[in-house]
């Protein structure tokens, strides 16, 4: 039977799996029947319970080498030998952030004062309803996901992310990370290559924050979206009045990474004049300023990044050698998204926190039908793309779990999925479209679109149409400006000509 997507309105969230991934509980209590209770109720839920009859045991367990897979403990405050508040207080030095719902059958004001003193999350009264603990649990797992969301994105702008950080814990990736590990011990330049949104920027940042140079400046370029023009100034910086527009001097790339790392991403985009000036930046670690008349030294750590095959570009005459074999001395491949498919569940529940927190949505989950689905579908377009389509299933979701119904377009590429949409309107023939004032316009699909009449009802010129069709193809391709000239049709130089032509600043345009 082939799994249909449908709308769940009216369906009780429990009928659902509630998360992508199974979340651990532990249950610690000292009472068998008790203790079946909830484990029964916990597995109801959706998540993987796990069972110590003692503070003790549960010490023993969190200490263990499963400790670090449980995200979340239940736990009875009057048992035998160790009581709950004992246990709290040393869970403190074990998982400090680890939370904890804590029950018993003692109500008073009192206790709960004790155990949320303690270190405890939340507080439920025995015998407590499925629905309060479910409740309890999602709460508390929701604000958990957003604590450790917020640790990494600090981690991330502070220099200091680790590879423990990254959601790499497929087989494919281990070769990945123990490279990653090994280069970070060094400062050996660092080559890092794979398909276009596999995540090479965040292997950089790990291989910074693993090193030395942790909690120095991280300054990435990306070589392909700056202007011929400006290469030069951009990486090496320039003095005031050395070119036309230059009213003040300018500190380049590689001076703002002065200490820390300097991150080439799409490398292979430079130019061959610029080329030159880098090889000889890397080789003497210093750098010539732009209408500068002395060098300036560097100290960077230099890691480079490319989608391209640099070997077959190298033998076409469009890379120098010299070049490559300075950049590439520790060469790193991360593998696409279909290669390590087992990261797509953890993935998923990622991006899902991040974005329905950023959007104000509460979706919290995703059923077990769809990330079957995610998971057979190719992406082409790496993690990047996932986390688009993520994004975009938030805003379609109606209800607070993610369903196939909310990937229409990956649900029609997998075979063996169907979603059930509404047929579209038929086209209206050309000669029976009549363009109102307030809706002649022009979109991509997303909302975002350009109007092809001014407020009056007249026609717009077409140089004001071309300037809104740019900046709508710098905001959907993100400022990628080789991607942005190649949908549009154009060279990049022709590109960066007509922004320049129509007034347009190419940060404001994105």
């Amino acid at each position: 039977m082939e799994p249909t997507a449908q709308r769940h309105s009216g369906q009780k969230i429990s009928e659902l799996d509630f998360k992508s991934m199974s979340n651990r509980v532990l249950i610690i209590e000292d009472e068998p029947a008790q203790r079946r209770i909830l484990e029964e109720m916990v597995k109801r839920f959706g998540f993987e319970a796990i069972t110590a009859e003692n503070g003790q045991k549960a010490l023993e367990i969190l200490s263990g080498s499963q400790g670090a897979t449980i995200n979340l403990a239940i736990l009875d405050l009057m048992m035998p030998s160790m009581g709950g508040l004992e246990f709290l207080e040393k869970l403190e030095g074990l998982r400090g952030d680890l939370p904890v719902i804590v029950q018993t059958s003692q109500g008073s004001i009192e206790t709960v004062i004790k155990a949320m003193r303690a270190g405890a999350d939340d507080f439920v009264v025995k015998p407590v309803s499925p629905e309060r603990l479910k409740i309890s649990i999602q709460n508390l797992l929701k604000v958990n996901a957003l604590t450790e969301e917020v640790k990494r994105l600090n981690k991330k702008v502070a220099g200091a992310l680790t590879f423990d950080d990254l959601i790499a814990s497929s087989p494919a990736m281990t070769n990945v990370l123990r490279l990653g590990r090994r280069g970070a011990q060094s400062n050996i330049p660092i080559l890092i290559e794979g398909e276009s949104g596999v995540g090479k920027e965040m292997i950089a940042r790990a291989i910074q924050g693993e090193s030395d140079r942790a909690g120095k400046p991280f300054v990435a370029v990306n070589c392909g979206a700056i202007p011929e023009n400006l290469v030069e100034s951009i990486l090496f910086g320039h003095e005031k009045g050395s070119f036309t527009g230059a009213t003040n001097k300018h500190i380049g790339k590689f001076q703002e990474a002065d200490g820390g790392t300097l991150f080439l991403d799409e490398v292979a985009d430079l130019p061959l004049d610029m080329q030159v000036k880098l090889l000889r930046a890397i080789q003497e670690g210093e750098i010539d300023p732009v209408g500068s008349r002395k060098s300036t030294k560097v100290n960077i750590r230099l890691i480079s990044a490319t989608n391209r095959n640099m070997i077959e570009m190298v033998k076409a005459g469009k890379f120098r050698e010299d070049l490559y074999y300075r950049l590439n001395v520790y060469p790193m491949t991360v593998p696409p998204l279909r290669d390590r498919r087992d990261d797509i569940p953890a993935l998923a529940n990622h991006f899902i926190t991040k974005l329905a927190a950023e959007e104000g949505r509460k979706v919290h989950g995703i059923t077990q039908q769809a990330l079957q689905m995610l998971q057979a579908y190719a992406w082409p377009g790496n993690v990047r793309q996932i986390e688009n389509t993520i994004f975009r299933g938030i805003v379609l979701c109606e209800t607070e779990i993610l369903d196939i119904a909310d990937f229409p377009q990956i649900a029609a590429m997998v075979e063996g999925y169907e979603v059930k949409i509404p047929p579209a309107p038929a086209p209206m023939a050309p000669k029976q479209i009549a363009v109102q004032p307030t809706q002649g316009q022009v979109n991509d699909g997303s909302g975002i679109g350009v109007s092809i009449v001014s407020a009056g009802g007249h026609i717009r010129t077409l140089e004001e149409v071309e300037a809104d069709m740019i900046k709508l193809a710098m905001h959907r391709y993100r400022g990628q400006m080789s991607e942005v000239a190649r949908k549009l049709g154009i060279g990049r130089s022709t590109l960066y000509r007509k922004m320049r032509d129509l007034g347009l600043d190419e940060a404001k345009a994105g």
